[in-house]
C-alpha cells in the first residue's frame, strides 16, 4: 500500500539565495494523523504547498496519495483537501469558520 504522503529530499530554494527546504524527507502512512511542527522559517509553509501543487521543488520528489505532485498536479488536487489557517476572503474567520466555508464552496454539509 502507498504512503499517504511521501517526500525525498525536497529542495526549495527562494530568490536571494534563500534556502527554504534542504533535503527534507517524510513518509506518513495511510490513516495516521500527523503534524508538521517546527519555529517560523522552517520551511513548513514551503512543504505543505509543494505537497498541495501550489509550488514546486528544485529538486527531490514528492507523493501524495501514491500520486507524483509534479508530474500529476491535477490528479493530486482531486484527491486531496486543503484549508489554510486564513482565508483570502474573510481574515478574521477562525480554523471551523475556514474548514465549513471551504465546505460549503464543495457542497458538503455543516455536521
Amino acid at each position: 500500500m502507498d504512503n499517504a504522503i511521501e517526500a525525498n529530499e525536497l529542495v526549495k530554494t527562494y530568490r536571494g539565495d534563500v534556502r527554504a527546504l534542504q533535503g527534507v524527507s517524510l513518509r506518513v502512512e495511510p490513516g495516521t494523523v500527523f503534524g508538521l511542527l517546527g519555529p517560523n522559517g522552517a520551511g513548513k509553509s514551503t512543504a505543505v504547498k509543494i505537497l498541495t501543487t501550489l509550488s514546486t521543488a528544485d529538486s527531490g520528489e514528492a507523493r501524495v496519495a501514491g500520486l507524483d505532485v509534479a508530474r500529476q498536479p491535477a490528479r493530486v488536487r482531486r484527491v486531496i483537501g486543503a484549508v489554510g489557517q486564513k482565508s483570502g476572503v474573510f481574515q478574521a474567520a477562525t480554523g471551523s469558520e475556514n474548514l465549513v466555508l471551504q465546505g460549503r464552496l464543495y457542497g458538503v454539509a455543516p455536521l
